[in-house]
């Protein structure tokens, strides 16, 4: 599944766009983690243990988004976005969306060809 941020994909042709696309995941740091953060943010620094949980939940609403794409018959999704909120305190939202579409085969003039 090719996934990109732009609007258009060079060097290859929208055949139909098939509409909007999304996954979306919520995480919550466990205790123990949150008690480290906590201890992070009297010394200073990044909070690894929050990098890390939220690299995860990009991760898995990327893929989310993709599957729900492919079912959707795309293999493609442009203008990709990603968007986070907070629920409550100890929740985050993690949202990955854009738009899938159907593009043509790669030309055989050196462009890529991405596979499922």
């Amino acid at each position: 599944m090719l996934i990109v941020t732009t609007e258009n994909v060079a060097g290859r042709q929208i055949k139909k766009v098939l509409g909007q696309v999304f996954g979306v995941t919520v995480r919550s740091r466990g205790i123990g983690g949150n008690f480290l953060a906590s201890l992070r943010t009297i010394l200073g620094g990044e909070i690894v243990e929050y990098t890390a949980m939220l690299e995860e939940a990009r991760r898995h609403a990327l893929d989310r988004m993709a599957r729900n794409a492919s079912l959707m018959g795309a293999n493609a999704v442009i203008m990709m976005r990603f968007d986070s909120s907070e629920m409550g305190q100890m929740m985050s939202e993690i949202v990955a969306y854009g738009t899938a579409v159907v593009l043509d085969e790669a030309s055989s003039s050196g462009d890529p060809v991405f596979f499922k």
